[in-house]
């Protein structure tokens, strides 16, 4: 059979597998939300727009002065949204750009968070990375603005890295649209399950304080059934967040929890939003 392929073609996973489409606005139907997390000015929403084909469709998150900006694409046969954190070095909460994106990798459960950090300033953006593997293990880093590093003759090992921190790791240039092809592959076999991360964690806490976190986390999962990650909310207490105990003696950590497990019955009023 010859001849442009009918809609219903184009519809259809195995003519879709392995390519883009970018959805921008479009949100119905999802099957995968994305987390895009990373320190301001490492390109994050180059990538952002190279994956959904928006430019500048922003809004505020609700009750914040904090721009958000969600969009959509297709890869593999499946809809992703992907949503556009704001920019923070990061996530203890001292400012309402961290306490947004926190509270979305913590409560909003994404399928996978893509973490965006400068080739130029790894080490510097690697503190972020940390606390966001310390909230969840379905995470790919995305080594962004690679053709800046080669022009200072510096080389990132991506392997390594991967070892070392236990997710994917992508080398790209979004500007040039380098290295996206990869990232949805890697976006995909972690949104699925295909790849399983183990992502490196704080390890080296003395006996007795691993022992109150224990206790405190066992406390902490019986009061907020259902909570994603217990044991980061105890060790955020036994650090003494203001801003987390706040949340468990005012009872925020439920309406959050609420808010998160409420079904997406209303996507377009969601949409909206974002404009």
């Amino acid at each position: 059979m010859s001849g442009t392929p009918n809609e219903a073609c184009a519809t259809c996973p195995a003519f879709n597998a392995g390519h883009l489409t970018r959805l921008g606005i479009d949100l119905s139907n999802v099957d995968f939300v994305v987390a895009l997390a990373g320190n301001p000015n490492t390109g994050k929403s180059t990538v952002f727009n190279a994956l959904t084909g928006l430019r500048q469709h922003t809004g505020n998150w609700p009750g914040k002065t904090v721009t958000r900006a969600e969009g959509g694409f297709a890869y593999s046969g499946k809809r992703f949204k992907i949503v556009d954190l704001p920019g923070t070095y990061s996530l203890l909460s001292t400012s309402a750009d961290e306490e947004v994106a926190r509270d979305f990798i913590l409560f909003g459960k994404p399928d996978v968070t893509v973490i965006v950090v400068d080739a130029t300033r790894l080490e510097r953006n690697l503190n972020l990375v940390l606390q966001v593997l310390e909230i969840t293990d379905k995470a790919v880093l995305c080594v962004n603005l690679i053709d800046e590093a080669r022009r200072h003759k510096m080389e990132v090992d991506e392997r390594t890295l991967a070892r070392e921190l236990g997710i994917p790791v992508v080398l790209a240039a979004a500007r040039q649209r380098e290295g996206i092809d990869q990232l949805l592959k890697s976006m995909f076999e972690v949104a699925t399950g295909a790849v399983v991360c183990k992502p490196r964690r704080v390890q080296s806490i003395p006996p007795a304080v691993a022992k109150a976190v224990d206790r405190l986390t066992e406390r902490v999962a019986g009061f907020f059934p259902g909570l994603p990650n217990a044991r980061w909310v105890a060790m955020r207490l036994l650090e003494g967040d203001q801003r987390m105990i706040d949340a468990v003696e005012s009872g925020e950590l439920n309406t959050l929890l609420d808010q998160a497990q409420r079904p997406a019955e209303n996507q377009q009023a969601r949409v909206a939003d974002t404009v």
